[in-house]
Parts: structure tokens; C-alpha cells; sequence
């Protein structure tokens, strides 16, 4: 394969004014094209393992996927030298690859042919572009020299988007503001986020600009939507970045011990006190302190907790001594701290003290395709885990978990992909098997079943339907009746009427305007 005739396109790209990430996706699909094989993935290098950023050709969850590189050779072999390295269809190297091509999902198919190359940004290893076949022979000698050939075009567009990247983060911190990037570069996600949906860019940007703050944040969201992790990354982003991060799980602190182990005790304090002790508060002097389930905490804790953020100071158990500090804290809590504060369960100055700066987590059922990402690494973690060659999921699984509610929201997800890798090991599957998961083995309650508070809601609204109504009429007017029952419900607050009715807010704004509700 001789013909450059991409080079004038990826050039073009790299002199126009493109979101990162429609870079990087346009240079894949076009290296994919030029070179007409299965499937084409750009990923970087992070510490020990290899993230893709640009896929195409491969199974919707392989964005989501963290290759380890000492659990696969192929890649290990790319990354070792500089140049491209070819595996055909003989090599005993499995492919990371293998059954995870798009085209043929319904059939689990090993890759046949694979090449790749290393490549590098000012001098330093910055990841590997790899390609794959199906088809033996696709990669020979003439494909291996074009690569070598278009490999410097390829590291020009990482140095052009690293170069972007870095203009746009000295324009946000002089204060300028800059042209919003989408969506679509939202699996760029440091540490253990992943995602691409409009809600977790959202989050994601509204955690930045608070992050450079010192107010106090309040991060809410059902169980298992990743609460804790979001507290990390604000940490992460502050000016406190260099000093400790101390977690403090308010659920599990019995009341007895809650008060010294969030601000000590001095020596005598109670049986058994035979020292001084720093609590959770010292621990975090200089840093931020995390607290966890808050809305736990009992009453005579949270008096001492809002004289600490009213002025700064605390007071170890059994001493007349105060002490000053200089923490930022972070809570979270799964609760609705309003209907607290109404039952008198939880201070009102408490609550309006800790959430300065409110954040809602949305719940997995509201972040779209991000399931698939989020069931991609954690497939690969336990492929990894199991010693499998591969494992993926069927496109009738890929279905089921996108439209299963997840209560349990990401937690759950990990737990059920872990337990139908566990049967479908259980069940016979080989460590050289390409091991498909099918729906059955992910054991989703109730999957094809509506939310109980929205069929509740169509079944009173059903008998105010006129006989002779068209289906069309009829379904308008049943989710017509359910969205204004729902908003009368909550007061006229949209998001715990979306919330109700198992819908994203914004859809459920959007519908309401074309149904006329009141």
C-alpha cells in the first residue's frame, strides 16, 4: 500500500480549529479507511497501562477498557520499540483485541492480522496506535511501511492536541473564557472516571470551577454513584492538591467514639484514653477532610462540627485547650438533609454551613452509553482478574444494560458483570476461550419492567382516557397526566419529579413543552 493520499486530510485536521477529541476520532477513522482493515485504536500511555482515547471499529465499551501492559504482550512488544511491529495470523501472542471487533460482535472472531507502532511526544513515550484484521495477510509489507511513513503525521496531531490542551488550561486559569470542547472529550477522565455523557461533562466542569474555590461542597447522589470518587478529583484539582486528603466514613463512627475521632482526646479523657490523641480534623490541617455520609452523624457531633467551620478552631475531648485548623471539607451524603432538617434528625445551620456549593451526582440511569464504557473496564479488570483471553458482552446483553434502571447505580454494575464473568468461568469457560456474557448470566431484576413510581402513574391516569382516543392521543395524554401528578407531587420541583418518573430532567422539560402540561 503505497497511496498517501490521507496525508492531505490528516494535515488539513491538523491546521483546523477541531474539538480534541473530533481530532483524534477523525484520525482513526481515516487511518481505518486508508488502510481498510477491522479496527484502528489510538491509546495513551498512563503509569502502567494504556487508555484508549480514539477507537473505531471496536465494540462500543472499548473506550471504557485500561489495557494493563504487562497482561498483554502484543501491546508490551509495541511499546518496547520504536517503529512498527507486525503480528500475523501464526503469532501465539493473544490479541487484546480479540472478539471486541464492531463489525462482528455477534461471533466471537480472534484477530487475525495486527500491526503497530510506538509513538512519541518531545522525545518521550507517549502510547501506541495499534491496527487490526480479520483478515490474514492485510498487513504486509507495503501497509508496514505506509505506517511507518504516517506514523510522524499521527504524532503531529497528539503534539497539536497536547499543545491545545495546554492553551486552553492557561486561558481558564487567567480567568478567559473559552469556547466549550462538547462532550465528546469527556472519557478524558483522570483517575477511575469514565464517561462521555452530556450529564458527566456537566459534572465535570462544574466540579473544576468549584475546585479552585475554598468553599465547602456537598456532594449528593444515591448509593453507589461514585460519591467518594468525586471528592478525590476536587481534591485533586484544589490549590490543597499537595496536602492530605483524610476520609472519614461518618456511618460507621459510633457515637461514642464520633467526637474523639474527629477532633481527639487528651490523655484521661475516658477509660482507656492513656495518651494524647490528633483526630480526623489535625489529620487534615492544610488539606481537605471528606466526610462521608454526613447526614449520619449524630446531633451532639454536628453542634461541635459547625462551631469548627464557624471559626476554625477545635477542642480535643477532655481538654480546655482549643485548637486552630485549616481544612476544607467536602461531605456527601445519599439522604435528602432537607426532610432532615424539617424532622429535626439534622441542624439547620449544620446543613446550610456544608452546602455552600451543592453538587448533584446524576445516577447511571441518566448518563446514556456511559454504562457500556463503565461495563468495559470493568470487563477488563475481570478478564484481567480471571486469566481470560477475552471477555465481552453480546449485543442483546449490551441492550439489557442499557435499559435496566441501576438502582445500585455504578456499584451494582460492577457487581453484576463480576458475578457473570465468576458463571460463565463457573460454567466451563476456558482461559483460551473468547468468553461472550449473555443476558441471562448478567441476572437483572425486573429489566424490561417500567419504574414503580411511573406505572403507578400511568395506571391512575389510564381511566381518564376517552374511548375512540388514537394510541398517539392516548399515550400523550397518559404521560401528560403522569408528569403533571409528578410535579404537584414534589411542589412544582422538576428535578425530584424526573427523578420520580425515572427520566432525565432535561427530557422531561423538553416533553412537557411538547405535551402542553401545566
Amino acid at each position: 500500500m503505497t497511496d498517501s493520499a490521507i496525508v492531505p486530510e490528516l494535515l488539513a485536521d491538523l491546521v483546523a480549529d477541531l474539538p480534541h477529541a473530533v481530532r483524534l476520532q477523525r484520525l482513526v477513522s481515516g487511518l481505518r479507511a486508508h488502510f481498510r482493515c477491522g479496527a484502528v485504536a489510538l491509546l495513551r500511555l498512563e503509569e502502567d497501562h494504556l487508555r484508549p482515547l480514539a477507537v473505531d471499529g471496536l465494540v462500543g465499551d472499548a473506550l471504557g477498557r485500561r489495557f494493563a501492559v504487562g497482561l498483554h504482550p502484543r501491546l508490551a512488544a509495541i511499546l518496547a520499540r520504536r517503529g512498527v511491529t507486525c503480528f500475523h495470523h501464526e503469532s501465539v501472542l493473544p490479541d487484546p483485541y480479540d472478539g471486541l471487533i464492531d463489525e462482528h460482535v455477534g461471533e466471537p472472531l480472534p484477530v487475525h492480522d495486527c500491526m503497530g507502532t510506538s509513538l512519541e511526544v518531545e522525545g518521550q513515550p507517549w502510547g501506541v496506535l495499534t491496527l487490526d484484521a480479520l483478515t490474514v495477510g492485510t498487513f504486509d509489507a507495503a501497509a508496514q511501511a505506509e505506517l511507518q511513513r504516517l506514523t510522524v503525521v499521527v504524532e503531529a496531531a497528539i503534539r497539536t492536541t497536547r499543545l491545545e490542551a495546554e492553551i486552553l488550561a492557561l486561558q481558564v486559569a487567567r480567568g478567559k473564557p473559552v469556547a466549550d470542547e462538547g462532550t465528546a472529550g469527556a472519557g478524558d477522565i483522570t483517575g477511575e472516571i469514565v464517561g462521555q455523557s452530556t450529564a458527566i461533562a456537566n459534572l465535570l466542569h462544574e466540579l473544576e470551577v468549584v475546585a479552585d474555590t475554598e468553599l465547602p461542597v456537598l456532594l449528593l447522589g444515591e448509593t453507589g454513584v461514585g460519591k467518594e470518587l468525586f471528592a478525590h478529583r476536587l481534591h485533586r484539582q484544589s490549590r490543597r492538591r499537595a496536602q492530605p486528603l483524610v476520609h472519614v466514613n461518618c456511618a460507621a463512627l459510633p457515637e461514642s467514639l464520633a467526637e474523639s475521632e474527629l477532633f481527639g482526646h487528651a490523655r484521661g479523657a475516658f477509660s482507656g484514653a492513656t495518651g494524647e490523641r490528633p483526630g480526623r480534623f489535625e489529620a487534615a490541617d492544610g488539606g481537605t477532610l471528606f466526610l462521608d455520609e454526613v447526614g449520619e452523624l449524630p446531633l451532639s457531633i454536628q453542634a461541635k462540627l459547625l462551631r469548627t467551620l464557624q471559626n476554625g478552631e477545635i477542642q480535643r475531648l477532655g481538654s480546655d485547650r482549643p485548637r486552630r485548623v485549616n481544612v476544607r471539607v467536602i461531605a456527601a451524603t445519599n439522604r435528602n438533609l432537607r426532610e432532615h432538617v424539617r424532622d429535626g434528625s439534622f441542624r439547620a445551620d449544620l446543613y446550610h454551613r456544608l452546602s455552600v456549593y451543592p453538587i448533584p451526582i446524576p445516577p447511571l440511569r441518566e448518563r446514556g452509553n456511559d454504562v457500556l464504557l463503565l461495563a468495559g473496564r470493568f470487563l477488563e479488570l475481570n478478564r484481567a482478574r480471571l486469566g481470560l483471553r477475552s471477555l465481552r458482552l453480546s449485543p442483546a446483553a449490551q441492550d439489557a444494560l442499557r435499559r435496566y434502571r441501576w438502582p445500585g447505580n455504578v456499584r451494582e454494575l460492577e457487581h453484576v458483570l463480576s458475578r457473570a464473568a465468576l458463571r460463565a468461568v463457573s460454567r466451563g469457560a476456558g482461559r483460551n476461550d473468547i468468553v461472550t456474557l449473555e443476558t441471562e448470566l448478567l441476572d437483572l431484576d425486573g429489566l424490561d419492567a417500567a419504574p414503580p413510581a411511573l406505572a403507578e402513574a400511568a395506571r391512575a391516569a389510564l381511566p381518564a382516557i376517552v374511548p375512540g382516543t388514537s394510541l398517539r392521543e392516548a399515550v400523550d395524554q397518559t404521560q401528560r397526566t403522569c408528569i403533571e401528578q409528578a410535579l404537584h407531587a414534589h411542589g412544582g420541583n422538576w428535578a425530584q419529579a424526573a427523578r420520580q418518573l425515572g427520566v432525565d430532567a432535561s427530557n422531561l422539560h423538553k416533553l412537557a413543552r411538547r405535551l402542553g402540561c401545566k
